[in-house]
C-alpha cells in the first residue's frame, strides 16, 4: 500500500511541472534531444532569437555599463540567487556562466519578464525544465532590472 501511495506522490509531481503534452523527449545518459512542437499558431510568430515579449532590440553596446551592473548584481542577489548560481553548475536552476554568450539580450530580458510565454514556447527553455524539474517562478523583473542584469550576466561571462 506504501509502494501505491508513494507511485501516485511522484506521478502528481510529475504531472504538476509544466511537461508540454506535444513534447516527444528521447534522453540517453549524457544527452538531451527535445522534439517539442509548438502549437500550430504560435509556429509563425515565435522568434527564438529574441524570444516572447516586448523587447526587440536592445543595444548593449561594447563596454559594461559599471552602474547597471551594480544594480543588476543587486537584482541578482534578491530574486535569483537563490536558485542560480554564476557558474556552470546547476542549484534548483541553470548556471549562468555563458548565459549572455548563448542568448541575445533581447531573448533573455523576454525571458525574464515574460517567464510563462517563454517557458510555453522556447524549446531551449523547455529542455532546461526537463533537466531542473522546476517550473522558473515569475519574480515580476520590472525592465530596467532586465536590463541591468542583462549587463550583470555580461560582466560574469567576462565582457569588461
Amino acid at each position: 500500500m506504501k509502494k501505491l501511495v508513494l507511485l501516485g506522490l511522484v506521478a502528481a509531481v510529475m504531472t504538476s511541472c509544466g511537461g508540454d503534452p506535444n513534447s516527444n523527449s528521447n534522453t540517453q545518459e549524457g544527452e538531451t534531444v527535445n522534439n517539442t512542437t509548438a502549437p500550430a499558431g504560435d509556429v509563425a510568430t515565435y522568434d527564438p532569437k529574441r524570444g516572447e515579449g516586448k523587447f526587440t532590440n536592445v543595444d548593449v553596446g561594447s563596454s559594461l555599463d559599471v552602474s547597471k551592473v551594480a544594480a543588476g548584481e543587486k537584482v541578482y542577489e534578491v530574486k535569483c540567487s537563490g536558485c542560480h548560481k554564476l557558474t556552470d553548475e546547476k542549484l534548483v536552476g541553470p548556471g549562468w556562466a555563458g548565459v549572455s554568450t548563448r542568448h541575445t539580450p533581447e531573448w533573455i530580458m523576454n525571458f525574464v519578464t515574460n517567464t510563462d510565454a517563454m517557458i510555453d514556447k522556447d524549446p531551449k527553455v523547455q529542455a532546461q525544465l526537463e533537466l531542473c524539474l522546476v517550473r522558473m517562478p515569475n519574480q515580476n523583473i520590472a525592465d530596467d532590472e532586465a536590463r541591468n542584469l542583462v549587463e550583470f550576466m555580461r560582466k560574469n561571462d567576462g565582457v569588461k
